[in-house]
Protein backbone atom coordinates (compact mmCIF):
# COMPACT_ATOMS: atom_id res chain seq x y z
CA UNK A 1 0.00 0.00 0.00
CA UNK A 2 1.50 3.29 -0.94
CA UNK A 3 1.40 5.61 1.65
CA UNK A 4 3.20 8.45 0.68
CA UNK A 5 1.13 11.85 1.24
CA UNK A 6 1.93 16.12 1.49
CA UNK A 7 2.58 17.43 4.25
CA UNK A 8 -0.82 19.33 3.43
CA UNK A 9 -2.70 16.07 3.07
CA UNK A 10 -1.29 15.01 6.16
CA UNK A 11 -2.41 18.22 8.46
CA UNK A 12 -5.66 17.75 7.02
CA UNK A 13 -6.32 14.92 9.19
CA UNK A 14 -6.35 17.23 12.14
CA UNK A 15 -9.26 18.45 13.96
CA UNK A 16 -9.77 21.36 15.94
CA UNK A 17 -9.26 19.89 19.69
CA UNK A 18 -7.25 17.18 18.75
CA UNK A 19 -4.77 15.97 21.11
CA UNK A 20 -1.04 15.59 18.92
CA UNK A 21 2.11 14.31 19.67
CA UNK A 22 5.52 15.14 18.88
CA UNK A 23 8.66 12.51 18.01
CA UNK A 24 11.92 13.82 18.45
CA UNK A 25 13.53 16.02 21.49
CA UNK A 26 14.12 19.52 22.50
CA UNK A 27 16.25 20.62 19.06
CA UNK A 28 16.64 17.05 17.85
CA UNK A 29 14.87 15.76 14.66
CA UNK A 30 11.29 17.50 15.22
CA UNK A 31 8.87 17.17 12.14
CA UNK A 32 9.37 21.08 11.62
CA UNK A 33 8.51 20.98 7.84
CA UNK A 34 5.39 19.41 9.36
CA UNK A 35 4.83 22.27 11.79
CA UNK A 36 5.10 24.70 9.55
CA UNK A 37 2.09 22.95 7.61
CA UNK A 38 0.67 23.46 10.71
CA UNK A 39 1.10 26.61 11.15
CA UNK A 40 -0.32 27.39 7.82
CA UNK A 41 -3.36 25.28 8.60
CA UNK A 42 -6.81 26.82 10.33
CA UNK A 43 -6.55 24.15 12.89
CA UNK A 44 -6.85 25.36 16.63
CA UNK A 45 -7.57 24.06 20.37
CA UNK A 46 -4.95 21.89 20.15
CA UNK A 47 -3.38 19.76 23.01
CA UNK A 48 0.43 19.39 22.32
CA UNK A 49 2.41 16.22 23.54
CA UNK A 50 5.94 16.64 23.29
CA UNK A 51 9.28 16.33 24.79
CA UNK A 52 9.33 19.89 23.55
CA UNK A 53 11.14 21.83 21.60
CA UNK A 54 10.94 24.71 19.13
CA UNK A 55 7.27 23.12 18.00
CA UNK A 56 6.01 24.01 20.88
CA UNK A 57 6.92 27.43 20.97
CA UNK A 58 5.35 27.94 17.59
CA UNK A 59 2.35 26.49 17.98
CA UNK A 60 2.01 28.50 21.10
CA UNK A 61 3.04 32.38 18.90
CA UNK A 62 0.59 30.82 16.31
CA UNK A 63 -2.42 30.51 18.92
CA UNK A 64 -2.65 26.49 17.59
CA UNK A 65 -2.37 25.38 21.65
CA UNK A 66 -5.34 25.04 24.29
CA UNK A 67 -3.33 22.89 26.41
CA UNK A 68 0.75 21.58 26.42
CA UNK A 69 1.56 17.88 28.11
CA UNK A 70 5.77 17.89 28.25
CA UNK A 71 8.84 16.96 30.04
CA UNK A 72 10.41 19.90 29.13
CA UNK A 73 10.99 22.79 26.37
CA UNK A 74 14.04 23.85 25.65
CA UNK A 75 16.64 24.54 22.65
CA UNK A 76 19.47 23.06 24.51
CA UNK A 77 21.88 25.55 23.84
CA UNK A 78 18.84 28.52 24.45
CA UNK A 79 18.21 26.58 27.33
CA UNK A 80 14.02 27.39 28.03
CA UNK A 81 12.12 27.50 24.26
CA UNK A 82 11.18 31.57 24.13
CA UNK A 83 7.95 31.50 23.23
CA UNK A 84 7.44 28.55 25.80
CA UNK A 85 8.77 31.12 28.61
CA UNK A 86 6.22 33.97 27.69
CA UNK A 87 3.17 31.99 27.93
CA UNK A 88 4.54 30.13 31.00
CA UNK A 89 5.12 33.48 32.27
CA UNK A 90 2.02 34.96 31.87
CA UNK A 91 0.26 32.23 33.22
CA UNK A 92 -2.03 31.80 30.35
CA UNK A 93 -1.21 28.46 29.27
CA UNK A 94 -3.00 24.91 30.57
CA UNK A 95 -0.10 22.32 31.40
CA UNK A 96 0.27 19.33 32.87
CA UNK A 97 4.54 19.53 33.68
CA UNK A 98 5.80 15.68 34.30
CA UNK A 99 9.02 14.90 34.54
CA UNK A 100 10.54 13.13 32.02
CA UNK A 101 10.09 9.22 33.42
CA UNK A 102 6.30 9.71 34.16
CA UNK A 103 6.37 11.24 30.64
CA UNK A 104 7.30 8.33 28.89
CA UNK A 105 5.47 6.12 30.75
CA UNK A 106 2.49 7.92 29.88
CA UNK A 107 3.13 7.14 26.29
CA UNK A 108 3.70 3.85 27.19
CA UNK A 109 0.67 3.20 28.62
CA UNK A 110 -1.37 4.36 25.76
CA UNK A 111 0.85 2.48 23.82
CA UNK A 112 -0.06 -1.02 25.55
CA UNK A 113 -3.56 0.32 25.61
CA UNK A 114 -3.62 0.26 29.35
CA UNK A 115 -5.29 3.34 31.54
CA UNK A 116 -2.20 3.55 33.26
CA UNK A 117 1.34 2.50 34.83
CA UNK A 118 2.59 2.12 38.67
CA UNK A 119 5.62 4.15 38.99
CA UNK A 120 7.49 5.08 42.22
CA UNK A 121 8.89 8.47 40.01
CA UNK A 122 6.90 11.44 41.18
CA UNK A 123 6.00 10.42 44.29
CA UNK A 124 6.55 13.32 47.36
CA UNK A 125 7.40 15.93 44.54
CA UNK A 126 5.42 18.89 42.88
CA UNK A 127 4.63 16.83 39.96
CA UNK A 128 1.47 15.56 42.37
CA UNK A 129 1.13 19.29 44.05
CA UNK A 130 1.17 20.94 40.58
CA UNK A 131 -0.80 17.68 39.08
CA UNK A 132 -3.80 17.22 40.96
CA UNK A 133 -5.33 14.63 38.34
CA UNK A 134 -2.58 12.36 39.28
CA UNK A 135 -4.02 9.29 41.36
CA UNK A 136 -1.24 7.02 43.55
CA UNK A 137 -2.64 3.52 44.02
CA UNK A 138 -1.38 1.00 46.72
CA UNK A 139 0.32 -2.14 45.52
CA UNK A 140 -2.30 -4.82 46.01
CA UNK A 141 0.48 -7.77 46.86
CA UNK A 142 2.05 -8.59 50.06
CA UNK A 143 4.11 -5.30 49.78
CA UNK A 144 1.35 -2.54 49.87
CA UNK A 145 3.62 -0.32 48.42
CA UNK A 146 1.94 3.38 47.33
CA UNK A 147 2.72 4.00 43.47
CA UNK A 148 1.66 6.70 41.22
CA UNK A 149 -0.62 5.54 38.65
CA UNK A 150 0.60 7.39 35.67
CA UNK A 151 -2.42 7.84 32.95
CA UNK A 152 -1.91 6.78 29.66
CA UNK A 153 -1.13 9.62 27.39
CA UNK A 154 -3.65 8.92 24.31
CA UNK A 155 -2.96 10.71 21.56
CA UNK A 156 -4.93 11.74 18.62
CA UNK A 157 -2.15 12.07 16.06
CA UNK A 158 1.13 11.70 16.15
CA UNK A 159 4.02 13.31 14.23
CA UNK A 160 7.58 11.85 13.58
CA UNK A 161 10.63 13.09 11.07
CA UNK A 162 13.23 10.07 10.27
CA UNK A 163 16.41 9.45 8.26
CA UNK A 164 14.73 7.49 5.46
CA UNK A 165 11.03 5.70 4.72
CA UNK A 166 9.73 3.99 2.00
CA UNK A 167 6.15 4.29 0.90
CA UNK A 168 4.84 1.46 2.58
CA UNK A 169 5.75 3.15 5.74
CA UNK A 170 8.83 2.13 7.02
CA UNK A 171 11.20 3.63 8.57
CA UNK A 172 14.91 4.24 9.48
CA UNK A 173 16.15 6.42 12.50
CA UNK A 174 19.99 5.62 11.54
CA UNK A 175 21.30 9.02 13.72
CA UNK A 176 23.02 8.12 17.54
CA UNK A 177 19.66 8.55 19.30
CA UNK A 178 15.69 7.42 18.28
CA UNK A 179 14.87 8.80 21.01
CA UNK A 180 10.74 7.80 22.16
CA UNK A 181 9.68 7.95 18.81
CA UNK A 182 8.32 4.49 18.69
CA UNK A 183 6.31 5.33 21.73
CA UNK A 184 4.75 8.41 20.07
CA UNK A 185 3.62 6.26 17.07
CA UNK A 186 2.21 3.52 19.17
CA UNK A 187 0.16 5.79 21.92
CA UNK A 188 -1.39 7.69 18.47
CA UNK A 189 -4.70 6.68 16.63
CA UNK A 190 -2.89 7.92 13.22
CA UNK A 191 0.80 8.53 12.90
CA UNK A 192 2.29 10.70 10.03
CA UNK A 193 6.20 10.31 9.18
CA UNK A 194 8.21 12.97 7.28
CA UNK A 195 11.26 11.70 6.30
CA UNK A 196 14.47 13.21 4.75
CA UNK A 197 14.57 10.59 1.76
CA UNK A 198 11.53 8.10 0.54
CA UNK A 199 12.09 5.28 -1.74
CA UNK A 200 9.82 2.73 -3.34
CA UNK A 201 10.40 0.00 -1.13
CA UNK A 202 13.80 -0.99 1.29
CA UNK A 203 15.65 -4.08 0.85
CA UNK A 204 16.86 -4.51 4.50
CA UNK A 205 19.69 -6.32 5.89
CA UNK A 206 19.45 -7.53 9.17
CA UNK A 207 21.94 -4.66 10.06
CA UNK A 208 20.35 -2.01 8.67
CA UNK A 209 16.76 -3.52 10.11
CA UNK A 210 17.42 -2.37 13.64
CA UNK A 211 17.21 1.30 12.40
CA UNK A 212 13.64 0.58 12.05
CA UNK A 213 12.21 1.15 15.71
CA UNK A 214 8.57 0.51 14.96
CA UNK A 215 6.03 -1.05 12.68
CA UNK A 216 5.08 0.34 9.19
CA UNK A 217 1.43 -1.30 10.22
CA UNK A 218 0.93 2.27 12.42
CA UNK A 219 1.85 4.46 9.84
CA UNK A 220 -0.96 6.25 8.06
CA UNK A 221 1.43 8.54 5.65
CA UNK A 222 4.51 8.90 4.33
CA UNK A 223 6.00 12.66 3.90
CA UNK A 224 9.11 13.65 2.04
CA UNK A 225 10.54 16.20 3.25
CA UNK A 226 13.91 17.18 3.06
CA UNK A 227 15.89 19.28 5.64
CA UNK A 228 12.49 18.49 7.34
CA UNK A 229 13.92 18.86 10.70
CA UNK A 230 15.54 22.06 10.40
CA UNK A 231 16.19 24.18 12.51
CA UNK A 232 16.62 21.38 14.64
CA UNK A 233 19.36 18.32 13.85
CA UNK A 234 18.85 15.24 12.08
CA UNK A 235 22.20 13.51 12.89
CA UNK A 236 23.63 11.97 10.79
CA UNK A 237 22.65 14.11 8.05
CA UNK A 238 22.91 17.66 9.64
CA UNK A 239 22.89 19.70 12.75
CA UNK A 240 20.71 21.74 14.59
CA UNK A 241 20.90 25.69 13.23
CA UNK A 242 21.92 27.91 15.90
CA UNK A 243 21.87 30.92 14.04
CA UNK A 244 18.21 30.39 12.80
CA UNK A 245 17.62 29.83 16.10
CA UNK A 246 18.95 32.70 17.85
CA UNK A 247 16.92 34.57 15.31
CA UNK A 248 13.88 33.01 16.08
CA UNK A 249 14.49 33.10 20.32
CA UNK A 250 15.62 37.00 19.65
CA UNK A 251 12.50 37.81 17.66
CA UNK A 252 10.44 36.25 20.93
CA UNK A 253 11.08 39.71 22.72
CA UNK A 254 10.08 41.87 19.47
CA UNK A 255 6.91 43.20 19.16
CA UNK A 256 7.20 41.95 15.28
CA UNK A 257 8.97 39.38 16.06
CA UNK A 258 6.65 36.03 15.81
CA UNK A 259 5.08 38.40 12.65
CA UNK A 260 8.07 38.89 11.14
CA UNK A 261 9.06 34.82 11.33
CA UNK A 262 5.99 33.45 9.59
CA UNK A 263 6.79 36.21 6.95
CA UNK A 264 9.73 34.89 6.21
CA UNK A 265 9.93 31.37 6.39
CA UNK A 266 6.37 30.22 7.23
CA UNK A 267 4.56 31.51 4.37
CA UNK A 268 6.52 31.04 1.29
CA UNK A 269 6.61 26.84 1.72
CA UNK A 270 9.78 24.60 1.97
CA UNK A 271 11.25 25.66 -1.17
CA UNK A 272 11.48 29.29 -0.48
CA UNK A 273 11.88 28.10 3.42
CA UNK A 274 15.41 26.19 2.65
CA UNK A 275 16.44 29.50 0.41
CA UNK A 276 15.67 31.64 2.90
CA UNK A 277 18.14 29.49 5.17
CA UNK A 278 21.30 29.81 2.77
CA UNK A 279 19.72 27.00 0.39
CA UNK A 280 20.54 23.15 0.38
CA UNK A 281 24.37 23.47 0.12
CA UNK A 282 24.57 25.25 3.44
CA UNK A 283 22.03 23.32 5.55
CA UNK A 284 23.68 20.09 4.38
CA UNK A 285 27.12 21.44 5.67
CA UNK A 286 25.75 22.69 9.17
CA UNK A 287 28.21 20.51 11.75
CA UNK A 288 26.59 18.20 14.21
CA UNK A 289 26.87 19.86 17.79
CA UNK A 290 29.51 17.90 19.94
CA UNK A 291 27.44 16.17 22.42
Amino acid sequence: MNKQMTSAEAVAHLRDGMTIGFGGWGPRRKPMAIVREILRSDVKDLTVVAYGGPEVGMLLAAGKVKKLIFGFATLDAIPLEPYFRKFRQAGTLDVMELDEGLFQWGLKAAGMRVPFLPARAGLATDVLTHNPELKTIRSPYADGEELLAMPALYLDVAFVHVNRADRLGNTLVTGNDAYFDHHVVRAAKQAFVSAEEVVEKFELSKEEARFNTFERSLVTGVIEAPFGAHPTMCSPNYGWDMKHLKEYSDGASEENGWANYVEKYVQGGEEQYRENNGGTDYLASIPLPAL
